[in-house]
């Protein structure tokens, strides 16, 4: 007999007076906010512009959800293509369905786009944001649970969660919420990159190889409790393979590029140098202030030269001018 359990809610529809929302959605945009935000604040604290990660985002964003939806729709193209389905379906994304391998090479893209149009380096931005990108998937996980989807084998655990309704046929009763697991898995890289950043300064595209080894080091053991269908290589589902692959990827790039790139990059925006030092620009505007306070002094202090009171305390143009005197006076004394 159940303690207790998660309940399902009876409907994936939010409505905000006669507005509907998917809860999928509404998730996914969530995420999406949060992870712009704590990149922000990340980039700033580097020293960059505030906005500089928002403006990329904007190219991301869209890249990463089309990326996402066709890594999805590719892998599981039985659900949209075989008989008795409707293909129209997989434009259906509020529906569920994103693929996140697809997502972040796709959404890389994006980012590189929006990077080079400012003149950033993609590994500095792709640091700054990677711990929001976990928070983003911890979020956006929970759109799982409002779609009744991608949950693990029957179980009475405390903690399980009650299925009510399902697309895939299954008898409705309490099974592992392995979206729940994802979701605490995320927020534990999330502060997983931020304490190692800080410990080791991470640079050059570590900070996000390491969330994306770390993710998929939970990522294998979540979709091997899954029980959804899923193509199979060997045994393993595809995503299991996919974690593999990629963990290994991730790994041999935090070796190689702290080999090659040891410490972080000195300056992580045109401009805009670690630390928030001052734009050419601007340190150009502060130095021309300093310059014409300084001549300012300096006429005041030969003024009071000319009147007779600390005349030693003059302009170098001044002391030049009277050490050339000297100078052809002795000359002439020769």
């Amino acid at each position: 007999m159940e303690l207790a359990y998660i309940p399902s809610p009876s409907s994936g529809v939010l409505y905000l007076g006669p507005v509907p929302l998917r809860g999928y959605a509404f998730c996914i945009i969530i995420g999406v906010f949060v992870a712009v935000w704590l990149g922000n604040k990340r980039w700033v604290a580097r020293g960059g512009r505030a906005g500089t990660v928002a403006d990329i985002a904007v190219w991301a964003v869209p890249f990463g959800l089309i990326g996402g939806r066709l890594y999805h729709v590719i892998t599981d193209y039985q659900l949209y293509f075989s008989e008795g389905r409707e293909w129209v379906d997989a434009f259906k994304i509020w529906e569920g369905g994103l693929g996140i391998w697809g997502a972040i090479a796709f959404g890389a893209v994006g980012a590189w786009i929006g990077c080079r149009r400012r003149g950033i380096a993609l590994p500095v931005y792709a640091d700054a944001i990677a711990p929001g990108i976990a928070l983003a998937q911890a979020i956006g996980r929970w759109g799982n649970w409002f779609n009744q989807e991608l949950y693990g084998r029957s179980t009475d655990l405390p903690w399980a969660v009650e299925i009510t309704s399902s697309a895939d046929g299954r008898v409705p009763g309490t099974y592992h919420p392995t979206f729940l697991y994802e979701s605490l898995w995320c927020v534990g890289v999330a502060l997983l990159v931020i304490w190692a950043d800080r410990r080791f300064k991470l640079g050059h595209g570590r900070a996000f190889a390491l969330y994306v080894a770390a993710y998929c080091a939970g990522r294998f053991w979540i979709e091997y409790m899954r029980v959804d269908e899923a193509h199979e290589i060997l045994g393993l589902r595809l995503n299991n393979w996919t974690s593999i692959l990629v963990f290994l990827l991730a790994v041999l790039y935090i070796v190689l590029s702290a080999r090659k790139r040891p410490g972080r990059e000195e300056e992580i925006e045109p401009g805009v140098s670690d630390g928030g030092t001052a734009s050419p620009g601007e340190g150009d505007a502060a130095d021309a202030g300093e310059s014409s306070e300084g001549g300012s002094e300096g006429s005041s202090e030969g003024s009071e030269g000319a009147d007779g009171s600390e005349g030693s305390e003059v302009s170098g143009g001044s002391e030049s001018s009277e050490d050339s005197k000297d100078g052809a006076g002795s000359a002439k004394k020769g």
